[in-house]
């Protein structure tokens, strides 16, 4: 098969199963600088050792990070498994290992005065949507107003194709602010939109939280995705099962989640030393 024709193929394969457009393009791109390294070999003929090379190239020569390894592995997984038909031994990547910098997380405090900082109505109200309900920042600009269950208080998080639906829970404190918003504001489709309709600008929800951020001195190096951390962590020191946050997390795997036990410093100060036994 012509590389024209493969990658066509491809494409057309990913529109099928419904990938993000960014998920695409990032497979693409990855695609295309396999594909140029393959140069003559018949992409048929390509086996687990020719792969080992190739993921040892793209470490050692293009100095890939850890996330552009595992974006290369599953786009070229993608090939083979699911364009070409072709079952190959992809193990040897599970050596490669990632060093986890644990993130940094905001105190209940730190983070009652950012959503308190902010002036601005529905600043406020997405920036409490975020932390309240552990959401990402795509989540929170994909909301829309009948994902709100203010009866049975509850929110239902609709995701990509390829991640499942949850539902988290809606905070009577958070409800009784969206009201006061959406009298307000009366947003039509989006839970929060832009001035000219649509969706909220991603890039603005991170400009107010910065700007919060700046005006409270707070020196911890901290995004919007903070907020996220900082709610799991916070539901893990309140004594919340880890299996219940990884459910409102949307995580798939438990092992993810995990990460909060090693950073909630407050759970950590709980602990008795055994030295103090002595």
């Amino acid at each position: 098969m012509k590389k024209a024709d493969l990658v066509d193929s491809y494409i057309k394969i990913l529109h099928l199963k419904k990938y993000s457009p960014a998920t695409e393009k990032t497979y693409l791109n990855h695609l295309n600088l396999f594909l140029d390294y393959v140069k003559n070999t018949k992409v048929s003929h390509i086996d687990s050792k020719f792969l080992l090379d190739y993921f040892n190239y793209i470490k050692e020569s293009k100095k890939f990070s850890y996330s552009s390894m595992k974006q290369a592995l599953a786009s070229i997984r993608f090939l083979f498994l699911d364009v070409l038909k072709k079952e190959i031994d992809f193990n040897f990547f599970i050596k490669i290992k990632k060093h986890r910098n644990l993130p940094n997380i905001l105190t209940t405090e730190e983070v009652k005065n950012i959503i308190n900082s902010i002036v601005n109505l529905k600043h406020r109200a997405i920036i409490s949507t975020i932390y309240s309900c552990g959401l990402r920042i795509s989540e929170v600009v994909n909301l829309k107003v009948e994902d709100i269950n203010s009866s049975a208080m509850i929110i239902k998080i609709v995701n990509p194709v390829g991640k499942i639906d949850r539902t988290v829970m809606l905070s009577e404190k958070l409800l009784e602010l969206l009201r006061e918003y959406f009298k307000e504001y009366k947003p039509r489709v989006y839970l929060f939109e832009g001035q000219n309709g649509g969706k909220y600008s991603v890039r603005s929800i991170q400009q107010i939280f910065k700007n919060a951020v700046k005006k409270l001195k707070i020196k911890k190096k901290i995004t919007v995705h903070t907020l996220r951390h900082s709610f799991a962590s916070h539901l893990l020191d309140s004594g919340i099962d880890i299996r219940l946050i990884q459910e409102l997390l949307g995580h798939k795997h438990l092992s993810t989640t995990q990460i909060y036990t090693h950073i909630n410093p407050v759970s950590v100060k709980k602990i008795k030393s055994p030295f103090d036994c002595f």
